[in-house]
């Protein structure tokens, strides 16, 4: 392998430091991160396509580096923004599960410092969040929900990019020491 690549994937478990924050961002972001979900796409609809639950999901999970915690972190926030929507309650919850189970277990394995990764976690797991929630909706409720795998990339895309300015944002907020 390269010396980038060797640095990128780790083939030995991940022994990185564990990202501590104060309780109060802990409550704090997922819940401004909800109420920007719910409320900013009535106002400017051009924003419905951000998905900031899973960007937080996402970066909770990735910095704690413990499948169990991500777990945990993807299920509250999911199971809450589930409570603030219109989707069927437990949807979201499901999903952000995965989602926080699957990034937490990929830090484990993968530097996630790195800003390239960062990025394509953040598209990778918005177009898993997209496919899943599809997925659901079909199986579990009968329901019709629009899948467009072209739109889903673009979207994905431009959370990727929104992604990693908001995790350097959320980097500055790990307690010191």
């Amino acid at each position: 392998m390269t010396e980038l690549s060797d640095q990128i994937l780790m083939t030995s478990p991940r022994t990185g430091k564990i990202s501590r924050f104060r309780i109060v961002w802990q409550i704090f972001i997922p819940l401004a991160a909800i109420a920007f979900q719910v409320n900013v796409p009535l106002f400017f609809r051009y924003l419905s396509y951000l998905e900031l639950p899973l960007l937080v999901t996402v970066y909770f999970s990735l910095m704690r580096r413990n499948p169990i915690g991500g777990t945990l972190i993807g299920a509250s926030i999911g199971l809450l923004q589930d409570a603030l929507s219109q989707q069927p309650l437990g949807i979201f919850g499901m999903v952000k599960t995965l989602v926080g189970y699957f990034s937490a277990s990929m830090s484990i394995k993968i530097d996630v410092d790195n800003s390239m990764v960062r990025c394509a976690l953040a598209f990778f797991f918005f177009f898993f969040h997209q496919f899943l929630t599809w997925v659901l909706q079909r199986a579990l409720l009968a329901q019709p929900y629009e899948f467009n795998a072209t739109q889903t990339l673009l979207f994905g895309l431009l959370n990727a990019i929104v992604a990693v300015p908001l995790f350097l944002i959320l980097d500055k907020l790990k307690e010191r020491g």
